[in-house]
C-alpha cells in the first residue's frame, strides 16, 4: 500500500470512527450542565462554582478519556479487539498460569462490567433522544407535552430499522457527526469571545478549589459531571472495527477540541446570561437556532443510540461464544461486513426496556440520575482488568503497574461513589438490569458446567469404545456421518442411539468438536485439526475465537487440504438434542435450575447456530439431569 493510500484509508476510518465511536460522548453537552445545576442538587450558579465545574469537566475529559482510555487502555488489545469482554478474556488468559487464583474473580468482574454496559446501552438511547427533543421546550411554550411521544416515535423507528442493518445509512454517520462537532465548536467559540474569562477554567486549580470549598455538594455534583464522560468505554469497545490510530486521531483532532470548546462556551454563556441555565445548550446562539439544533441534535442522538445498539449486539454474540448466554438467532445484515449483525430477541427486549425508561423517567434530567452508576462501574471494572493485563501479560514492574492503574482506580472509585448517591433517584434502574443479567449469565454458565459434569460421569471413553466396537464391527453403510461432540466428552449420545436403533455405522465417521478459545479471532489455517482414529473414524477439532463466525460447511471445505474431503450431499449430521431436567437437592438453587431449564429449552438449535444445512441434520433426543 502506498503512503497516499495509507493516508486516505486513515482519513476514511477516522471519519467513520467519528460517526460510530463518539456519538455517545458527543451528545453529552445536550444535558450535562443543565443536570449539574439542577436545583435539586443544591449547587448555586456562581462564577466560582461555574469555573470549578467546567474545569472538572475539562480535566475529566483529559485524564479519563485522553490519558486513561486513548493512551493506556487502547494498548490492551486482544489481537486487535477491545471492549470489556475482550479485555476479560485477555486478563483470564494472562493469569491462567501466572496467578490462577485470580481466574474466577476476574471472570466475575468481567461479567459484572459487561452487565453494566448493557445498563448503559439502555439509558443512552433514552437520554440522548430525550435530551435532543427537549429543545422544543426552548423553542416555544406548550410543546413540552409532545416531547415523550416524539421520543417514543423516534426510538421505535430506530429499533424497527435494525433488521435492515446500517450498511445503507452508516456512510452518512461520519459526515453528520462532523457537522455536529463543527457546530459544537462554533457555538463554543462564539460564547467564549463574549466572556473570555471562562478560559480560567483550564487551570486545574479551579477544579480543586471547587471540590475543597463545597465538599459534600461538590461530591454530589461529581456524580453529574460523570455525564460528560459517558461513551468513553465505546472508543475501546470499537477498537476492532477501526483500529487505534483512527480512534486516537478522531479524538484529538475533532472530538476533544469540539467538546472542550462547547463546555467552555456553555460556561461563558452562563456567566453572562445565568437565566439560560434552564437549557444552556439550546440557548447558545439565540432563538433562531433552536429548531435547526433540535433537528441536528436528534440526528446525532440517533447515531449515538445506533452505536450502543450495535455494541449490544456485538457484546451478546461474544457472550454466547464465551458460554455466558444461550445460543440466539443471529442475522447478518451485510454481505461484506461480518461485524454487522442483528439479534431480534435482544433488539425488541432492549426497545421495551428503553421505552419503559422514557415513560417512567420522562425527562433527561431524571434519567441522568440513572446514568452515572452504569458508566462508572464499567470504567472501574476496565481499570482493574487492565492492571492484570499489564502486570501478567506485559510483565511490567509491580510498582509501575500500581502507579499506572492506581491513579485511575482512585478517580474511578471517586466517580462511582459520587454516582451511588443517586441510587434512589434513578441509579437503581441500571443496577437492577445489571443484577438480572449478571444472574442470568452466571446461571447459564453454571448450568452448562453441571450438564458437562453429568455427561462426564456417564461418559464412555471414545478410544476404548471404538476398540471394542470393531472387534465385531456393525454393518457399514455408504456415506459420511458427522457426530457433534462436546469438549472432553466421551462417545456422543447420538452415536449410541443410532447404533442401538439402526444397527449400522457409516463407512466414514467423523467426531466434530468445537473449541472456543479466549481470543477474539483464530487464523483460518489454525482453525482445523484432524486426528485419524482408525477404521475410517476421525476426530475433527475446530477452534474459534469469541468473535469468529461459526460456519461448519466452511470448516468442512478447509478439511480437503488436510486429506479429509467432504461431499455435502453424502454427509449426514447427527446431533443429540439435550432436554435438561431439574433435580431437587443438587446442583444450583431450585429457582436457578428452573431458569436454566427455561433458557435451555428456548436456546437456538446447534444445527441452526453452526449453519448446518437443515436437510442434512438428524436430531436424536437425550435427557440430562442437573
Amino acid at each position: 500500500m502506498t503512503e497516499q493510500h495509507k493516508k486516505s484509508s486513515l482519513a476514511a476510518l477516522t471519519l467513520a470512527a467519528v460517526g460510530i465511536v463518539y456519538g455517545d460522548i458527543g451528545t453529552s453537552p445536550l444535558y450535562t450542565l443543565k443536570t449539574i445545576f439542577d436545583p435539586e442538587h443544591g449547587l448555586a450558579l456562581s462564577e466560582g462554582n461555574l469555573l470549578g465545574i467546567i474545569s472538572l469537566i475539562f480535566w475529566g475529559l483529559t485524564l479519563i478519556v485522553s490519558l486513561k482510555y486513548v493512551t493506556l487502555v487502547l494498548r490492551a488489545d486482544n489481537r486487535g479487539e477491545g471492549g470489556i469482554m475482550a479485555l476479560m478474556a485477555l486478563a483470564l488468559n494472562s493469569v491462567t498460569k501466572a496467578a490462577p487464583r485470580w481466574h474466577y474473580p476476574l471472570m466475575l468482574l468481567g461479567v459484572f462490567g459487561a452487565t453494566m454496559f448493557y445498563g448503559d446501552s439502555v439509558i443512552t438511547p433514552a437520554i440522548s433522544v430525550l435530551g435532543a427533543i427537549e429543545g422544543l421546550e426552548v423553542a416555544a411554550t406548550g410543546l413540552e407535552q409532545y416531547i415523550v411521544p416524539l421520543t417514543i416515535i423516534v426510538l421505535i423507528t430506530l429499533y424497527a430499522m435494525q433488521r435492515h442493518g446500517t450498511a445503507g445509512i452508516g456512510r452518512f454517520f461520519g459526515p453528520i457527526m462532523v457537522v455536529w462537532f463543527a457546530a459544537l465548536s462554533i457555538m463554543g467559540l462564539v460564547n467564549i469571545v463574549e466572556a473570555p474569562q471562562i478560559l480560567y477554567a483550564l487551570n486545574p486549580y479551579h477544579a480543586l478549589r471547587f471540590m475543597y470549598e463545597n465538599r459534600m455538594i461538590a461530591f454530589v455534583a461529581l456524580g453529574a459531571v460523570v455525564l460528560s464522560l459517558t461513551g468513553a468505554e465505546a472508543l475501546y469497545a470499537d477498537m476492532g472495527h477501526f483500529g487505534k490510530k483512527p480512534i486516537r486521531a478522531a479524538w484529538f483532532l475533532i472530538v476533544f477540541p469540539a467538546l472542550a470548546l462547547n463546555y467552555l462556551g456553555q460556561g461563558a454563556l452562563l456567566l453572562t446570561h445565568p437565566d439560560a441555565i434552564s437549557n444552556p445548550f439550546f440557548q447558545q446562539l439565540g432563538a433562531w437556532s433552536v429548531y435547526p439544533l433540535v433537528v441536528l441534535s436528534t440526528l446525532a442522538a440517533v447515531i449515538a443510540s445506533q452505536a450502543t445498539i450495535s455494541g449490544t449486539f456485538s457484546m451478546t454474540k461474544q457472550a454466547i461464544a464465551l458460554g455466558l448466554l444461550p445460543r440466539m438467532r443471529i442475522l447478518h445484515t451485510s454481505a461484506s461486513e461480518i461485524g454487522q449483525i442483528y439479534i431480534p430477541a435482544v433488539n425488541w427486549l432492549q426497545l421495551a426496556v428503553v421505552l419503559l425508561a422514557v415513560v417512567g423517567f420522562g425527562s433527561s434530567d431524571k434519567l441522568a440520575g440513572a446514568y452515572g452508576i452504569a458508566v462508572t462501574a464499567t470504567m472501574l471494572a476496565t481499570t482493574f482488568l487492565t492492571f492484570f493485563v499489564i502486570r501478567y501479560r506485559w510483565h511490567l514492574p509491580l510498582a509501575l503497574c500500581f502507579a499506572a492503574t492506581g491513579f485511575f482506580i482512585a478517580i474511578d472509585i471517586a466517580l462511582f461513589s459520587a454516582s451511588t448517591l443517586k441510587l434512589f433517584h434513578g441509579g437503581w434502574f441500571p443496577l437492577l438490569l445489571g443484577v438480572i443479567l449478571f444472574t442470568v449469565m452466571l446461571t447459564w454458565k453454571r448450568g452448562r458446567e453441571l450438564v458437562f459434569e453429568n455427561l462426564q460421569k456417564h461418559a464412555i471413553p471414545l478410544e476404548d469404545f471404538l476398540s471394542s466396537l470393531f472387534v465385531a464391527p456393525p454393518t457399514r453403510v455408504y456415506g459420511t456421518a458427522i457426530f457433534l461432540r462436546g469438549e472432553s466428552d466421551g462417545v456422543p449420545h447420538a452415536l449410541l442411539h443410532n447404533l442401538s436403533h439402526n444397527k449400522v455405522l457409516h463407512e466414514r465417521v467423523v467426531f466434530f468438536t468445537v473449541h472456543v478459545v479466549e481470543e477474539p479471532w483464530v487464523p483460518e489455517d489454525e482453525q482445523v485439526r484432524v486426528t485419524d482414529l482408525g477404521h475410517q473414524c476421525y476426530q475433527l477439532s475446530v477452534y474459534y475465537g469469541f468473535k469468529d463466525e461459526p460456519d461448519i460447511p466452511k470448516v468442512l471445505a478447509l478439511c480437503e487440504c488436510l486429506g479429509l474431503p467432504f461431499e455435502m450431499m453424502e454427509t449426514s449430521f447427527f446431533i443429540a438434542r439435550q432436554t435438561v431436567i431439574s433435580t431437587p437437592g443438587s446442583g444450583m438453587a431450585t429457582w436457578r435450575e428452573h431458569l436454566f431449564v427455561a433458557m435451555s429449552r428456548n436456546a437456538r438449535g446447534a444445527a441452526d447456530y453452526y449453519q448446518i444445512p437443515p436437510n442434512r441434520v438428524i436430531e436424536l433426543g437425550t435427557q440430562v439431569e442437573i
